[in-house]
């Protein structure tokens, strides 16, 4: 990566933090504010005078569950004249892999501009007919380098710098902490959507902080961006120590605790077992025809720390093996803290390899996208352990921590 050019990025707002501590599924002991609400409590002043565009979803609400572009519509302190929706769309009615088009919404009149797998020029094209001059980001993300949002935002970044437009990132915290960086890190020659920049599978950072990474480390030029950080957030909370609402940033991300485990088991998208899709619990419930309790027990004798495999049998209403029962695991995590998700899903690929004769990766070699390289697949086709394929990525893991470390903006 090259030296960082913080100097030219950012006019960051900046807050202490408080210094409770957060207890799993207790009521907050600190007040978090998002962001959006420290813009708003502000009186918008850092848009006044801009027309302004939002990229967005349903997770872009207050703390009493009000969209913000509702909000926003209706205050005459912010001229607020387009919105721009991502994957699944503004208003999320669209499932993995769609969009809801260029419309107009019908609760504001807003025109909205549909980005998903836009990027470049045809984006920048976007954002110059839309009038605005002021791009906002606020997408709640869930921590995995797969998840598409945190591309959605580096490509309207890159988007924003070709067509002359300022961007500010309006911050939310981590689900699943921002403890630390896990994984293996893209390889370049591997990127697409699920991955632009070399980034670990796991990256421990908000959407404000990848922004000013982006920015400092992968943007060819930065763009003029403005970030507002949270108050009240700290790097070991998990999401209920928020109290802000939980909306599923996608229909496959139902709940914080299928985020907790999405860094990791989102890995058999790259197989021919079913993650779980088609059931109430992605990501928690993963299986295939064939497979019996040997897997589960398998899974269970690796030790993983902080969770423990259940013999499970579901039958999926959509995606792989819709309508037929199969059988396979449910993850249940018992200590969050301790949970490693992205060493559990290497645990529990090399498992499934193991005891199951009909294991295959995707003839399109997904799996190679969705770690960042051939590595995994073929340590794991060559025999290796869980142990040795998480060995192979420490090297570069640490040089992406070291480089993670400059844009951290919480304690």
């Amino acid at each position: 990566m090259r030296p960082s050019r913080r100097a030219v990025l950012t006019a960051a707002t900046t807050a202490a933090v408080s210094t409770a501590p957060a207890a799993a599924a207790a009521p907050p002991r600190h007040r978090l504010r998002t962001g959006f609400e420290r813009l708003a409590r502000d009186g918008y002043a850092l848009l006044q005078g801009r027309k302004v565009g939002v990229v967005t979803n349903p997770t872009g609400i207050t703390r009493d569950a009000r969209h913000i572009v509702d909000v926003m519509h209706a205050d005459d302190r912010v001229d607020l004249t387009a919105v721009f929706g991502p994957e699944h769309g503004f208003r999320g009615t669209a499932q993995a892999g769609g969009s809801e088009g260029r419309h107009d919404d019908p609760a504001t009149g807003l025109p909205v501009y549909d980005t998903y797998l836009k990027s470049g020029r045809p984006l920048a094209d976007i954002f110059t007919a839309s009038g605005v001059d002021t791009v906002v980001f606020d997408i709640q993300d869930v921590g995995a380098r797969f998840y598409t949002y945190i591309w959605t935002l580096y490509d309207c970044m890159e988007a924003a710098q070709l067509a002359g437009k300022r961007f500010v990132v309006l911050d939310r915290p981590n689900p699943v902490t921002g403890r630390a960086a896990l994984g293996p890190v893209l390889h370049r020659e591997f990127a697409t959507f699920v991955g632009r920049q070399p980034v670990s599978q796991a990256h421990g950072m908000t959407v404000a902080e990848l922004a000013l990474l982006f920015n400092g480390e992968f943007l060819t030029e930065p763009v003029p961006l403005e970030t507002v950080t949270m108050s009240g957030w700290r790097r070991s909370d998990f999401y209920d120590a928020s109290g802000l609402p939980w909306v599923p940033p996608s229909p496959n991300m139902p709940t914080p605790e299928t985020a907790l485990v999405y860094s990791g088991t989102c890995l058999f998208e790259g197989t021919n077992l079913s993650e779980g899709r088609g059931t109430t619990r992605p990501f928690e419930l993963l299986g295939a025809e064939g497979i019996d309790r040997r897997w589960a027990a398998a899974a269970e004798e690796l030790g993983l720390p902080g969770v423990h495999f259940r013999e499970a049998y579901f039958a999926p209403t959509f995606s792989k093996f819709q309508g037929k029962t199969v059988g396979g695991v449910q993850l249940h995590v018992h200590d969050r803290a301790a949970f490693d998700p992205v060493r559990t899903g290497i645990g529990l690929l090399v498992t499934a390899k193991r005891v199951w004769s009909g294991f295959a990766w995707r003839p399109d070699h997904w799996i190679d996208k969705l770690t960042g390289s051939a590595r995994v697949r073929t340590m794991i086709d060559a025999g290796a352990d869980t142990d040795e394929v998480v060995a192979g990525w420490q090297e570069e893991l640490a040089a992406f921590r070291r480089t993670r470390r400059t844009y951290l903006r919480y304690h």
